[in-house]
């Protein structure tokens, strides 16, 4: 009787055929699963890519808005009328502070890839580990009420 693990040969099947067989069919079976990681993460890989590229493209347009916003800023501290009280002066100051304050986020922006910031902020983190989570947990909280009081 022909048996499917002799491989039509008119022998019966012995042990080290069958082992033969199953050991084939794992490694086969390996190679494919190996094949199907390594294709997962190459298309993950792309996905960051396009990812990042996507970001860093929008750097030169988020870097305008903020010169922009700064430019706003110092104009309307400029229009503030000077020495009518000592309390205008001190909005005025702190408004152009502000403006000096974006117009550098802004150069930053410009100057510095996505994974320039990346690791700015994980010099950050790494500085700073207390005050890093405490800034993400009211991050989070934010995002967390937007998100509660959007649905």
């Amino acid at each position: 009787m022909d048996n499917e693990f002799n491989q039509g040969q008119n022998r019966p099947a012995t042990p080290q055929d069958l082992s033969s067989t199953v050991s084939a069919a794992a490694t086969k079976m390996k190679d494919q699963a190996s094949q199907k990681i390594a294709d997962a993460k190459e298309t993950i890989s792309d996905a960051g890519r396009k990812a990042v590229d996507k970001i860093n493209e929008q750097r030169e347009p988020a870097a305008r808005s903020l010169d922009s916003a700064a430019s706003s800023l110092h104009r309307t501290a400029s229009s503030f009328p000077e020495g009518v009280k000592s309390g205008v002066d001190t909005i005025a100051s702190a408004a152009h502070a502000t403006a000096d304050n974006i117009q550098a986020t802004a150069d930053y922006v410009r100057n510095n890839d996505l994974n320039a910031m990346m690791g700015d902020v994980e010099g950050l983190v790494k500085r700073y580990p207390g005050q890093s989570l405490l800034a993400a947990a009211a991050v989070g909280f934010l995002i967390g009420r937007v998100l509660r009081n959007s649905s």
